[in-house]
C-alpha cells in the first residue's frame, strides 16, 4: 500500500469517528429524536354524518340490549348495579350490543363502595385476549376517584386536566355525566359544568364501538351505579354543550 492510500484511509476513519461522537456535527449536539405523532397538534376531524336518533339505552327494568357478566351486573330499583365481592382481576364492562361513532350520551353515575374509579368506554372494541370476555380496548371517561380520560390497552392516561371535574364532582353521590363525541373531539360535562374538551391527535385509533360501563379491576369489594342513560346518534354540531336537562329530569 502506498503512502497516499494510507493517508486517505486515516482521514476517512477519523471523520467517521468524529461524526459518530457528535463532535463532527454542525451543532455539536446529539441527533434529534423523531417527533412523536401523539404530541403533534391534533387534526380537525369533522363530525361524521348519519341519522340522528335518540335512544334510551336503559329502561330501568332490565338489561335488554346489553351484555356482560351476570355475576357482576344487575338491575335494582331502576338502577344498573355493578358489584363484586371477590377480586376482579381484569376490568370488566357491561356493553351495549349496538355500536356507535358520533354521539351525545347523558347519564347519572354513582360510586357507592370503594375508592376505585369507574368510567364509560367508547370508540373501541371488546378485547377478550386481555383475559376477560367483556373487557374493552378504547377510550374511557373516568369518574369519580380519577376524573380524566384513558386509552385502554393503548396510550394509557390521556393528556386532559382532571382539576375542573374534581371541583364539581361528587365522590359517593350521583353525578350528571355528559359525553359528546364527534369526529376526533370529546367534550365532557359533570353536573352541568364543561370539564373536558380534547381532540385525539391519532384519529386512526377511533373506531365505531359499543358503549361500556366499567367495573374496574380490584381486589376489594366495590359497587357502582348507572341510570338515565340516553344516547343521541350523530347529534347536530351546533347543539349547545352542555345540553339542557330534558323535561322531567
Amino acid at each position: 500500500m502506498n503512502r497516499d492510500s494510507s493517508v486517505a484511509r486515516f482521514w476517512v476513519l477519523g471523520a467517521a469517528l468524529l461524526i459518530g461522537s457528535g463532535i463532527g456535527s454542525a451543532s455539536g449536539q446529539e441527533p434529534k429524536k423523531a417527533p412523536d405523532p401523539a404530541a403533534a397538534p391534533a387534526p380537525l376531524v369533522p363530525p361524521r354524518q348519519g341519522t340522528s336518533e335518540t335512544i334510551t339505552l336503559f329502561d330501568g327494568k332490565d338489561l335488554d340490549g346489553w351484555e356482560g357478566h351476570g355475576s357482576y351486573w344487575s338491575v335494582r330499583d331502576g338502577v344498573i348495579v355493578g358489584k363484586n365481592n371477590e377480586p376482579v382481576k381484569v376490568s370488566t364492562y357491561l356493553l351495549t350490543r349496538a355500536k356507535y361513532s358520533d354521539f351525545r350520551l347523558t347519564a347519572k353515575v354513582k360510586l357507592v363502595e370503594s375508592e376505585m374509579h369507574s368510567g364509560i368506554a367508547f370508540w373501541g372494541r371488546v378485547a377478550p385476549e386481555q383475559g376477560d370476555p367483556y373487557t374493552y380496548a378504547g377510550h374511557l371517561v373516568m369518574f369519580p376517584s380519577n376524573w380524566g380520560m384513558h386509552d385502554l390497552y393503548g396510550r394509557r392516561a390521556l393528556p386532559v386536566d382532571p382539576a375542573p371535574a374534581k371541583k364539581v364532582g361528587k365522590q359517593h353521590d350521583w353525578n350528571d355525566l355528559e359525553i359528546l363525541a364527534q369526529g376526533n373531539r370529546v367534550r365532557v360535562a359533570v353536573n352541568g359544568s364543561p370539564v373536558i374538551d380534547w381532540r385525539d391527535p391519532l384519529p386512526d385509533r377511533i373506531h365505531e364501538g359499543p358503549i361500556g360501563l366499567q367495573l374496574h379491576s380490584n381486589k376489594d369489594p366495590q359497587e357502582v351505579h348507572f341510570k338515565d342513560l340516553v344516547l343521541t346518534t350523530f347529534p347536530p354540531d351546533q347543539d349547545p354543550f352542555p345540553s339542557k336537562p330534558r323535561p322531567g329530569r
